[in-house]
């Protein structure tokens, strides 16, 4: 294995011959961004569609609590509590969502205040905050080289997923009724597309961050719809705007001493602001 990825940092470093491509550090990033920004673009894309934005949102102040419920039940990998409670809490906000006559947006506020709040109550009673703060903002450069492939098994499950289901997922959020009439079942492809999301966000969180992770994942697909005049073309834009604002990002954040992940959020918004204008002048012309 070793090797092998011996192999794709040669790769790396004769594609891109710039000193800071000598850190090892520089290549996981870098290999941790063209994986991590096309998964986020693609999936953003249905949650734009869906109105989920608050969604993802919701899913990443959950992860505290994850955290915070971890620890007290001894997991020493945190991943996994996190994870687990990720899925635990999307289903159960689906099923309250469905249930009720409230709209999507107070009901995923809801979740998602008591989630942030049960997670900092917990670790601050336990003094253990300041121990995972670091979750709060994330750091790109700590990610290993293990961790590098779990993120490439991600990414190949993650296009499987869409390959498979996307007809469905895009049915569903045009017209949920009509894609019953079509034997889709709405609330299973509903629930199955809110566990991915959860799993892809407790995954990246400790390198993108609780504060940022709803940024990356939907502002590549928000510009995107500024401009795009089809799905493919929809989904294509998100993922060059993505992989764009997370490569360029991570340049500027070595020379500048700037936080990646914050970097590349205000790329994303730059981006969002020109297409915004973008479509403006289209509408107007």
């Amino acid at each position: 294995m070793r090797l092998k990825m011996d192999i794709v940092y040669n790769i790396i470093q004769t594609i891109l011959p710039f000193d800071f491509m000598q850190f090892t550090f520089m290549k996981n990033a870098f290999l941790a961004i063209i994986l991590v920004s096309p998964i986020f673009a693609i999936l953003g894309t249905m949650i734009v569609n869906n109105k989920m934005a608050f969604f993802s949102d919701a899913l990443g102040h959950s992860a505290l609590t994850g955290i915070a419920i971890g620890m007290l039940l001894g997991i020493t990998n945190m991943n996994i509590s996190m994870i687990i409670f990720a899925i635990i809490f999307a289903l159960l906000l689906n099923i309250v969502k469905n249930r009720t006559s409230y709209g999507a947006d107070t009901i995923i506020s809801v979740f998602s205040s008591i989630a942030i709040a049960l997670g900092l109550a917990i670790l601050a009673q336990s003094g253990s905050f300041n121990k995972y703060s670091s979750y709060l903002i994330g750091d790109i450069l700590s990610i290993s080289t293990q961790e590098i492939i779990y993120l490439a098994i991600a990414f190949i499950l993650v296009l499987v997923f869409w390959c498979l289901l996307f007809n469905k997922l895009n049915a569903v959020s045009i017209n949920p009724t009509l894609a019953k009439t079509k034997g889709v079942n709405a609330k299973l492809i509903d629930n199955v597309f809110a566990v991915v999301i959860a799993i892809m966000v407790m995954i990246s969180i400790r390198w993108i961050g609780i504060l940022l992770i709803n940024s990356i994942m939907i502002l590549p697909a928000a510009s995107s719809r500024n401009i795009a005049k089809n799905m493919r073309t929809y989904h294509g834009l998100s993922v060059i705007f993505a992989l764009f604002s997370g490569i360029v990002g991570l340049i500027i954040s070595y020379y500048t001493n700037i936080p990646t992940g914050p970097m590349i959020v205000i790329l994303l918004g730059i981006i969002y602001f020109i297409t915004l204008g973008l479509k403006r002048l289209v509408n107007n012309s």
